[in-house]
């Protein structure tokens, strides 16, 4: 099976930022996604952190309990010395944010097929890791394939959202 890392923005919609349509679409996503091949780099956890308090105004102890809500999810890949030089490269050679970079980096250390994310180009591979954009309008056919209904038992979304939710 495919691993597949998975970027802020994603985790970021499925917790309400954003319109209804991209939650919708988060909350889809990653309930279809088979927990044992979900990559989740730390510095997507600590840029969630970043924004349930920024930008949804959630009480540092309400974002703190989310984040650690999908840490226990999805197992949480650190970064490395080794990932942050990679970083670099990318940063310098492809003009990519330096933290952009670096869950890519994590990404392509961890040997995953697919990166979700809407913030890095659609298509883009490095290191055998290619960048999916989960809300195009036509997503890559991996990303089909694993997401096809026939390929993955129906199941209810993990992770903070269905909580989140009921509280607002």
């Amino acid at each position: 099976m495919a691993k597949i890392a998975i970027d802020t923005n994603l985790l970021a919609y499925a917790e309400g930022a954003g319109d209804e349509g991209r939650r919708a679409r988060a909350v889809e996503v990653l309930a279809a996604l088979p927990e044992q091949s979900v990559v989740l780099p730390v510095q997507v956890l600590g840029e969630l952190y970043r924004v349930l308090v920024g930008k949804l105004k959630q009480r540092p102890q309400a974002a703190r309990a989310n984040v650690l809500r999908w840490s226990d999810a999805f197992a949480p890949s650190d970064s490395t010395w080794s990932a942050m030089q990679s970083a670099f490269d990318l940063s310098a050679d492809h003009g990519l944010s330096i933290w952009d970079a670096l869950i890519l980096s994590v990404a392509a250390e961890q040997r995953c097929r697919l990166l979700l994310s809407e913030d890095l180009q659609d298509g883009f591979t490095w290191r055998g890791t290619t960048v999916v954009d989960p809300f195009a309008l036509r997503p890559a056919p991996l990303l089909q394939d694993l997401l096809a209904p026939e390929a993955v038992p129906a199941r209810r979304p993990r992770g903070p959202t269905v909580a989140t939710k009921a509280r607002r």
